[in-house]
């Protein structure tokens, strides 16, 4: 890995204060752990909500995640998390989705996992699921959560540094410097809802290590510090965690 790569990501684990009075976020040091917490509204307008894709509307509500202030690194990609992380605002970020492939479902996708494809938010087609110009909706509690990168992050404080990953390494924005290592298969998909792997479903995308400068969870050694990175292309922020991610950020049963 190349450091001259990433020459403008300054690694300064520095949170500022909130872009606008409309975000109200915070952040606090509590024993081992760091949490953000927020109002549960970005820094910027949101979507019209509920809109076409998207049945939800959006509500204010407490946002508070917590992680290690001094993250390990195991090497392993653990993939616990389906919260991947939380912006220096507050917001969560889910990059993937609950939605799979369903041909019995009359808008064509359910929860019911059995096809084995699940849906993404974000595909080089365009975008599913109601998404915003920020790249993100609401769910059905009507929080705002993140699916890519939004435009309203870019340069925040004039540093890179977008928040915070479940398991504490820091999330860096640098633009076309940093390159996921994903790519699409070739050929088509084997079973329903067939077709040529596009990147609709997240089984259309396969991982060949030294496509990018990223490695598996979309992260990188900056001057010796391990982070990930947001990128504008799949996966959009990485997937999975190589450190152990607080189980803030690990869904609960029933939900």
């Amino acid at each position: 890995m190349k450091k001259s790569i990433f020459a403008a990501v300054a690694i300064t684990g520095v949170i500022a204060g909130a872009a606008n009075a409309k975000n109200n976020a915070s952040i606090q040091q509590r024993g081992a752990n760091t949490c953000i917490s927020s109002n549960g509204s970005p820094n910027h307008d949101i979507g019209q909500f509920p809109t076409r894709g998207n049945p939800n509307r959006f509500k204010a509500q407490q946002v508070k995640l917590c992680f290690p202030t001094n993250p390990t690194f195991t090497g392993q990609p653990n993939e616990r998390a389906r919260t991947v992380g939380v912006t220096l605002t507050g917001i969560p970020i889910r990059p993937g989705t609950a939605d799979w492939y369903d041909a019995s479902s009359r808008r064509g996708h359910s929860r019911d996992r059995s096809s084995g494809w699940n849906l993404e938010a974000l595909t080089p087609n365009g975008k599913v699921f109601g998404l915003d110009e920020n790249n993100a909706h609401v769910d059905n509690r009507g929080l705002y959560h993140y699916h890519g990168m939004p435009a309203a992050l870019i340069n925040l404080n004039d540093s890179t540094l977008i928040g915070y990953a479940a398991d504490g390494h820091e999330i860096h924005y640098a633009g076309g410097e940093a390159q996921s290592s994903w790519v699409l298969k070739s050929g088509t998909r084997p079973t329903a809802p067939r077709g040529k792997y596009d990147g609709s479903y997240l089984q259309d995308w396969v991982y060949k290590s030294g496509a990018g400068n990223l490695d598996e969870c979309n992260g990188a050694k900056v001057n010796g510090k391990y982070v990930y990175f947001a990128t504008d292309s799949f996966p959009y922020y990485g997937r999975c965690h190589m450190g152990e991610p607080s189980a803030d950020f690990i869904p609960k049963r029933g939900r």
